[in-house]
């Protein structure tokens, strides 16, 4: 593949979701275009890039965006973030929300599910806590592929063992023949939905906590700030923001401010 044609495809994929792709990540764009080319009846990436050039199909341009942001997820990814939420976050809604008795958690790019389920876990966890409360975690993706197998809940031995708690295994999923299936409980805590961070989601209405955990990273300056403006709009004052661990709203936000000993997390700062 040549610059030329790297750069095209780089060009559809920032223009549809925002993300950046290096120069160092050829091989990336080959092994999973090529899947692609062969679905649509390509011979190569040189024919993929050909259609791309000639009036190519929504549905071809469709895949190969999917094809490039769809990134692993795990459970309780990074631990810390959860532990925060837990420990901090949690007591800190339940007194900010005391009045309505009513908390929403958005996991945005939430990819296969776990981290929306990591969520729900916790909050089962504090079931008794949360009497009378109602609770509402919405989980976005890009991805139709992703987003039906977050709704399934049903995760291989590999996926159950990545950062799953054995305890939790035990409690909240149910082996069917080689897979797990997260119990109907959890999941109806959650719902999942098609979304674009590069596109206006105030339908989707205000989130006490957002989850946009390693995604900022691939995107560049302007396009971060404008993502984290809109999801300040989406947030109340007392809005608690969590990143990645390589991520910052220093430099790149004027909405959020770092929570003291808390990192990757933020609060609006208004």
């Amino acid at each position: 593949m040549n610059d030329a044609e790297f750069a095209l495809l780089a060009k559809i994929l920032k223009d549809r979701s925002g993300l950046i792709l290096g120069d160092n990540k050829t091989y990336l764009l080959e092994s999973r275009l090529v899947p692609v080319a062969k679905k649509h009846d390509l011979t190569d990436l040189e024919g993929l890039v050909a259609a791309v050039k000639n009036r190519p199909s929504e549905n071809l341009l469709f895949d190969i965006t999917e094809a490039m942001t769809t990134n692993e997820s795990f459970f309780f990814r990074d631990n810390t973030p959860f532990d925060t939420f837990k420990e901090h976050t949690l007591p800190s809604l339940l007194e900010s929300c005391a009045s309505r008795k009513h908390i929403r958690i958005w996991s945005a790019a939430c990819s296969t599910g776990q981290e929306a389920y990591s969520l729900a876990m916790i909050l089962k966890e504090n079931a008794a806590k949360l009497a009378g409360w109602r609770i509402e975690i919405v989980g976005t993706d890009l991805s139709p592929k992703v987003l039906e197998k977050a709704k399934a809940g049903v995760y291989s031995q590999f996926e159950v063992q990545r950062g799953l708690p054995v305890q939790y295994l035990v409690k909240y999923f149910s082996q069917v023949n080689e897979l797990w299936q997260i119990d109907a409980s959890i999941r109806a805590m959650v719902s999942f939905r098609p979304g674009n961070l590069l596109e206006d989601f105030k339908s989707m209405g205000a989130f006490d906590v957002v989850f946009c955990r390693n995604v900022l990273i691939y995107f560049e300056r302007d396009t971060k700030s404008e993502v984290l403006a809109r999801i300040s709009n989406q947030m109340p004052d007392q809005g608690v923001l969590f990143l990645g661990g390589a991520e910052t709203v220093l430099g790149v936000s004027d909405e959020f401010k770092p929570i003291p000993g808390q990192r990757g997390v933020y609060m609006i700062d208004r």
